[in-house]
């Protein structure tokens, strides 16, 4: 699959069909915010994919960090890890490169 058009997107650069996600799009949308997918932001994205098809809504970042030390252990449930990963707003970030809806209370 080829990389995306910009009418995929939304304004602030999310998926507008969220079906339309894979590996590639994630990396493009990735590069779009200056960021290289390591192996440890694909942990992240899973995760906030899991997230989404358990609670049908993308996590702000309290339940993020609480859903992350849950499933990853302690040390990858921390604010400072996630914003090492997302720098900015890890919620929202980590959401649009998982093609996933903005985050309900994100600006």
């Amino acid at each position: 699959m080829s990389a995306l058009t910009a009418d995929a997107f939304d304004k602030e650069g999310f998926l507008r069909d969220l079906s339309q996600w894979n590996k590639q799009v994630a990396q493009q949308i990735a590069a779009a915010e200056n960021l290289e997918l390591t192996p440890a932001h694909w942990e992240i994205l899973e995760l906030l994919r899991a997230y989404y098809q358990e609670y049908d809504s993308s996590p702000a970042m309290r339940p993020l960090v609480k859903y992350c030390a849950i499933h990853l252990g302690a040390d990858k449930g921390k604010s400072i890890y996630l914003m090492s990963l997302f720098p900015g707003s890890p919620a929202k970030i980590g959401s649009k490169i998982a093609g996933l809806p903005k985050p309900d209370n994100c600006l």
